[in-house]
């Protein structure tokens, strides 16, 4: 479940992908047990996210979910899927606040915001030694959630912070760009899609901001640069709970590329590799025997095994274990995996 044609769709897209691929392979080597991936595309809307819930729990009985992939649906599902007992692996949505819900069926392959807005801001203050910070979001469950973390961490390191909001569904953004301009910040930072950061993006480029734009998870893809112009995306920094295993020649990560690649015909984006996991840590349930809901569920609270992402293990709120925060730059248009957040440098 997720944005699979909307706005946003290229965060979900890879993920839907990854997780066919794991349950393509699974059924290829086995002999007594079968499953089907049936797709539901919310567009990422949390008010369209719920009657499909509604519906793959009630009517089509599925035993496991992966998603839902953004925090506000996956707020709103949530309630569904525990009524129904039935397990949920989203890889993508990262608002920390679902793993404080008490919800007994819920898991997530990626660190929360938590970890990744404190992770990109020091990122920032080790690379740039900023001042002053304007921190910006799209007034949503996600984009302010991160937005808040991050401008946390900057006050917490003594970086002065700014802050404004912008309408997720407008396309002028002069009043925010106005606002940058006049506080001259050393660096920006946005919460959100890269739908909307894209459009932000050139407009603060084309009044004549120049201080470095950073953003989450929720902006890593190519199509950022589609949206904001190749000159006004050049150097954004983006930060990403996800690892894309861009030309790696790390064995597995080589051999799920290329296995990616020859059944879609594209190379593996944003969280293709935790589709492929969070649909493995089903499938490793479904292997050992456990085919209803409730089986799958318990099984999961025992996994531990090496995923092509990362360790995959889940604490007793569903939250993943490995807290690793990547760093990816945009570099003359395309993006470029710097390192994780630790040892990453802007060139």
């Amino acid at each position: 479940m997720g944005d699979l044609t909307g706005e946003n769709s290229a965060l979900m897209i890879p993920p839907s992908q990854g997780a066919q691929l794991a349950i393509d392979e699974f059924n290829a080597k086995s002999t007594n047990v079968k499953v089907e991936l049936v797709k539901y595309d919310s567009q990422g809307n949390p008010d369209q996210a719920v009657p499909l819930a509604q519906k793959a729990a009630t009517e089509d009985k599925i035993v496991a979910m992966i998603g839902p992939g953004f925090s506000g649906e996956s707020r709103n599902v949530g309630p569904v899927l525990e009524q129904g007992k039935i397990p949920s692996i989203t890889a993508s949505a990262t608002n920390p606040a679902l793993a404080q819900n008490g919800w007994k069926y819920w898991h997530r392959v990626v660190a929360n915001d938590s970890v990744q807005g404190p992770a990109i801001a020091d990122f920032l203050v080790k690379a740039k030694s900023p001042k002053l910070a304007f921190v910006i979001d799209d007034a949503a469950e996600y984009g302010a959630g991160l937005a808040d973390a991050v401008a946390k961490e900057f006050e917490a390191k003594g970086v002065k912070v700014e802050r404004d909001k912008i309408d997720p569904n407008g396309s002028d953004y002069s009043s925010t760009v106005t606002k940058v301009k006049a506080a001259n910040p050393d660096v920006i930072f946005y919460g959100g899609y890269y739908a909307q950061l894209g459009r932000l993006l050139k407009q603060l480029r084309d009044g004549g901001v120049t201080a470095i734009v950073s953003s989450g998870d929720g902006s890593v893809d190519a199509k950022l640069v589609e949206a904001a112009g190749k000159p006004a995306a050049e150097g954004a920094v983006l930060g990403c709970p996800c690892l894309i295993p861009y030309g790696s020649d790390v064995p597995e990560l080589k051999t799920f590329s290329d296995n990616y690649k020859a059944k879609f015909g594209v190379d593996p984006l944003i969280y293709a590799t935790e589709g492929y996991d969070a649909a493995t840590a089903i499938l490793k349930a479904i292997e050992a025997g456990n085919t209803t809901a409730e089986k799958i569920n318990d099984y999961l609270a025992t996994i531990d095994f090496k995923g092509v992402s990362k360790e995959i293990k889940f604490g007793p709120n569903g939250d993943i274990a490995a807290n690793i925060i990547h760093i990816y730059q945009v570099k003359n248009g395309s993006l470029t995996w710097l390192g994780d957040s630790t040892q990453a440098q802007l060139s």
